[in-house]
């Protein structure tokens, strides 16, 4: 009998103060085919949990977490990838937080902090936060350490809205002004960087001159430049690539 298939119960409520971290993007269809590659039931999975890790689950939980009706913390999927043989990077979805692409490469917050120069402390309130403070050779740190393209370490660092800003004011002012908050942002060399800020500068400003040969424009900006400006971030790394 599956205990939760037709009903999901909410867990309690954690006490005051605790501090409570989000379930990562857990992959339920992996989590069943490396079950089944195997040749495991899911008894023999919650048998492993609680005889390994000291896990109280039992197989109507495993099979519920596989079919996507209940959601494993990070301890277990931790635990959970050791039953399995596998990483805990093949029990996620495509990581997108700090947290998640630290959990895929199987790192814990100590030696992360340590990797990328930082006090425990101040690397868990970060990741807590979901914003990433570190300075430029950190920055560089960490994208090395979690495997991190320039685009997936601004979206994992809470800097895409903050990039959109700075791209903007480039665009429609003087470019050459935003190389060094552009750089800042992201981990690209500061030459590749003034490329693209010339590009997208020389972009935008022929679309605005277009728009007024064509009558005027109806606001001073046109249509097309909104446009612009609301892609601005996807652009700009379609321009690094």
């Amino acid at each position: 009998m599956i205990l939760w298939e037709h009903t999901v119960v909410a867990a309690p409520s954690p006490p005051y103060g605790v501090r409570v971290h989000p379930s990562p993007p857990f992959n339920a269809p992996a989590a069943r085919r490396l079950r089944e590659a195997l040749g495991m039931a899911p008894g023999h999975v919650a048998y492993g949990l609680r005889a390994q890790y000291g896990l109280n689950i039992g197989p109507d939980l495993v099979t519920a977490w596989e079919r996507g009706l209940r959601v494993p913390g990070s301890q277990e999927i931790t635990a959970l990838a050791g039953v399995l043989w596998c990483s805990v990077g093949d029990l996620l979805a495509a990581p997108a937080t700090l947290r998640e692409h630290r959990m895929a490469r199987g790192l814990g917050v100590p030696d992360l902090a340590r990797l990328v120069g930082l006090d425990q402390e101040a690397y868990r309130r970060m990741e807590d936060a979901g914003h990433w403070r570190g300075n430029e050779r950190q920055s560089a740190a960490l994208a090395e350490v979690l495997g991190l393209s320039a685009e997936e370490f601004l979206t994992a660092t809470g800097r895409d809205q903050e990039l959109a800003q700075v791209l903007r004011s480039a665009v429609t002012t003087r470019w050459q002004a935003y190389v060094r908050p552009t750089a800042k942002l992201v981990p690209l060399e500061r030459r590749q960087v003034e490329d693209v800020l010339q590009r997208l500068h020389a972009d935008y400003q022929s679309r605005m001159v277009a728009t007024l040969s064509w009558g005027g424009g109806d606001s001073g900006d046109g249509a097309a430049g909104r446009e612009f400006l609301d892609e601005i971030v996807s652009r700009f790394w379609q321009l690094t690539r």
